[in-house]
């Protein structure tokens, strides 16, 4: 049975710092491109970053050069480092492969509020 466990979210502070983990049971994530979304009231799921199995790494323009997306295939995870977090960062974060072939788990919610 495939399963998406998302953990890491939380309250925090303008400029203060969150790194969200994603295992993945009974998958091969070693050979996917995996993500991570984020949904709020105000927008519909978009995508944040991708990592590939092989290759460079791709993040939204409006996290870049603040998140960074990176994997362990030994653990069968995906990380996402999030630093210098603003308001509108706040949503709840998702992790899928980049073509959503798994079904979607309950996800993590980020506040960042003062």
């Amino acid at each position: 049975q495939v399963q998406l466990l998302a953990s890491g979210g939380g309250l925090v502070q303008p400029g203060g710092s969150l790194c969200l983990s994603c295992i993945v049971s009974d998958f091969p994530v070693s050979i996917y491109t995996m993500a991570w979304y984020c949904q709020s009231p105000e927008k519909e799921r978009e995508l944040v970053a991708s990592i590939p199995p092989v290759g460079v790494t791709n993040v939204a323009d409006s996290v870049k050069g603040r998140f960074t997306i990176s994997r362990d295939n030994g653990q069968k995870s995906v990380f996402l480092q999030m630093n210098s977090l603003k308001p509108e960062d706040t949503a709840v974060y998702y992790c899928n492969t980049a073509n959503q072939n798994i079904a979607w788990g309950q996800g993590v919610q980020v506040t960042v509020s003062s």
